[in-house]
Order: structure tokens, then sequence, then C-alpha cells
């Protein structure tokens, strides 16, 4: 395939395509947000996902979204892990991309990353540049664990064929550093960013529970520790509180089975999934008990929204709550979980309406979709450049720029 890397029209507008496993969550929020404004900028567009998960929500979104896609929308079988059938669709990508020839190939996600960057190991450092996005992915495993050995590993193979990494919040480039031998990776953060409609602050129903969760639900966001901590809050307190659990994934039945053992079948309930400020409505407090995070959309739009919130100090959440993170608790502790809740329960109204106003300010001047979007198609324009100057001068001195 032909060096495309630094060939776009002499409009500026650029082909790409954006890879990726599961359209679920904070990810695929992130990727649509990108291919909205980059399809309105008049980029050409195009996304490869999985064919077998994000359900009929999933596939309503791609319907509306397909008329505007040049470059079209692809599904295929993924797994979560690594699996036999990986090779076979690495295959179907680089057949793909030598098809489609786009200038950018923007993978998201351990997956995604793998998928959007493993052909490139092959072309002899031709082709489209290659942008990754992690969005925790493969940094979220203990650092302990053989996994987490693995995918380091993986990861400085592939960062080999990586032409940048535009990384969601400082705390995931921190990691990537730490963990990955990539001397001349090119890295930039870039925040995940919310639009302008999102500020408008939502008011809690009048029968909304005393505590709700949004979010997917599987271990890592530590939702067991929230259903633990509720019966403590009764146990302590006296009095029966409601809490509801919004979302879907693979331990929601798990889950389930946890709240009727602790013989919290009534008072916590599973609605499943549902838009987020619809589901703000329906809980006083939002909690974020999660044990892991890049830097979570569902933090932003709650802080947007004036949602008062509980959240676990991980990954890049303290780099949302900024001058705030005093407020922040640890995470996988339920004492300190159920003793947040019940000092936030104490709290009067205003008191929780001043603390929401004040990080929805703080969120509003540095969490931007616009910055979000332009700042990334400014990262393909370098990374297309600096790929067109290794091509023709051999390879630059190790770099990381930031």
């Amino acid at each position: 395939m032909s060096v495309v890397a630094g060939n776009a029209d002499t409009s500026g507008r650029l082909k790409i395509v954006h890879v990726f496993r599961a359209p679920l969550g904070g990810l695929f929020r992130h990727v649509l947000d990108l291919t909205r404004a980059q399809c309105a900028a008049g980029h050409q567009v195009g996304i490869v996902a999985d064919a077998n998960t994000g359900g009929e929500r999933a596939d309503a979104i791609f319907r509306e979204l397909a008329p505007q896609l040049a470059l079209g929308i692809t599904r295929m079988p993924m797994h979560r892990n690594p699996h036999p059938s990986d090779a076979l669709n690495i295959m179907r990508m680089q057949k793909l991309f030598g098809e489609k020839k786009p200038h950018v190939v923007h993978g998201h996600g351990s997956k995604g990353g793998v998928y959007a960057r493993t052909p490139a190991l092959f072309a002899g450092g031709l082709g489209s540049a290659r942008a990754y996005t992690p969005h925790g992915g493969s940094f979220n495993y203990r650092p302990d664990s053989a996994l987490h050995s693995l995918y380091m590993a993986t990861e400085s193979l592939l960062a080999r064929s990586t032409d940048i990494f535009l990384f969601e919040s400082a705390y995931i480039q921190s990691c990537f550093i730490k963990y990955v031998h990539a001397p001349n990776a090119y890295t930039r953060v870039i925040p995940n960013g919310i639009s302008p409609s999102e500020f408008i602050p939502v008011v809690p129903d009048a029968d909304a529970a005393d505590f709700l969760y949004v979010g997917e639900l599987r271990q890592a966001k530590g939702i067991d520790t929230l259903i633990d901590a509720h019966l403590q809050f009764e146990r302590r307190s006296g009095r029966p509180i409601r809490s509801l659990l919004v979302g879907t994934g693979p331990d929601k039945e798990k889950l389930e089975a946890r709240a009727n053992k602790l013989g919290l079948g009534s008072r916590i309930s599973f609605p499943g999934g549902m838009p987020a400020r619809e589901a703000f409505r329906r809980g006083r407090t939002l909690i974020v008990p999660s044990r892991a995070e890049s830097l979570p959309y569902i933090v932003l739009e709650a802080a947007a929204a004036c949602i008062p919130m509980i959240s676990t100090s991980v990954g890049g959440i303290p780099e949302i709550y900024g001058p705030y993170g005093q407020r922040l608790i640890v995470c996988n502790n339920v004492d300190v979980l159920a003793d947040a809740m019940i000092v936030q329960e104490a709290k009067t109204a205003a008191a929780r309406a001043r603390e929401a106003t004040e990080l929805s300010d703080y969120v509003a001047s540095r969490f931007t979709i616009s910055h979000m979007v332009e700042a990334v198609v400014a990262g393909y324009r370098d990374a297309m450049a600096r790929k067109l100057t290794k091509t023709a001068r051999g390879p630059e001195p190790a770099a990381v720029a930031s």
C-alpha cells in the first residue's frame, strides 16, 4: 500500500477510520462524538466495531449514523480477551485499510488498538497514520498480574506501529510511561469533553431514589461495594433507603443475586440501560464506586448536570475534580463508602446544590467537546507530518510530547 499519510485533499479533509470493540459506555460515546464532529467538518469517516455487543440501542445509532459515513460501517465478531479469531479479523482489517486507504486509522480500547495497529507492523512504515486511545483498557489491569505483564508487552510491540498516542487522561499517560517500553512514543493528553447542552441542570423526580449508579455492570466498577454499603447504611441509620443501579453488563445477574441474598431486593432495583440524563432524574445522589477508570464520561456528565456525587479517587477522576479532589474517597472500601453516603444524606439540599454547582463550573472551564475534537484532528495532522518526515529521512531521535 502506498504512503497516504500526508495526502489530504486540497481542502484539508481527511479519511479517518475508527476501530473499537464494544459499542457501549464512554468509549462508544467518545467515538460517536468524534465521528459526528468529523463528518460535520467534511472529513470522510468510517467505523469498525464488534457485531455481537451493543444490542438494539447500538444498532439504532449505527442506522442513524450510516448515511453520514463515507467509509461505511463494518461489524465483525470480536472477543474481549485474546481469541484465535483475532488473526482472521486482523487480516480483514488489512484488506479493509487497503481498500479504503484512510489517512488515519484510530484505534480505541485494547482490542481496537490491536486491530488498528497490528497490520501496520507488516507495512514497513508505509500507509495510514495510526492513532491510539486506550480508554483505560489494558492499563486497568492490576500491575502485579500476569495479564497486565502480557498486555504491557503487547503494548510495547504495538507502539512500534503507533504514530501518535492520544491519552484521555494524564493518569493513563503516566501508566503508559511507567509500564510500556516505547522510547520513541509521541503522545498527547486530550481530555474527554462534553457539549454545552449537557450543562443544563437536571432536577430529580419527586420519587427519586436516594442513591443512583449509572454505567456498565461489571466488576471493575465496584458496584458490589455499593450494594454492601447500602446495607451498612440501613443498619447504621436504622431506616430503609432506595438505590437504583442503571445499566447493563456481564455481572448484572451476579449483582442482582447479591442484593437479593442481602435482603435488599425490594430496595435496590436494576432497570436496565437508559440515557444518562434520563437516569439522573431518578436519583438524588450519584455514586461512582469504581475500582479503575480513565476519564469517565459519567462523572463529566453528572458534574455538568449539577448532580450531587460521591466518587472514588481512581484513574483520571481527580483530574475532573481538580481543586475539589478532597471530596473523593478511596475505592473498594465498604465502610468508607457507607460513611460518605451517611454524610451526604445529612447535608442540607442547599449544601449539596452548592457543591454540585462548584464542580459543574470547574468542568465547564476545562472539558469541552469542541476542544477535544479540534485537538484530536490536530494530533492526526501532526502524526501524518511526522510519519512523512520519518519515511523520507529515517527514524528521529526519541521524543515524548505531551
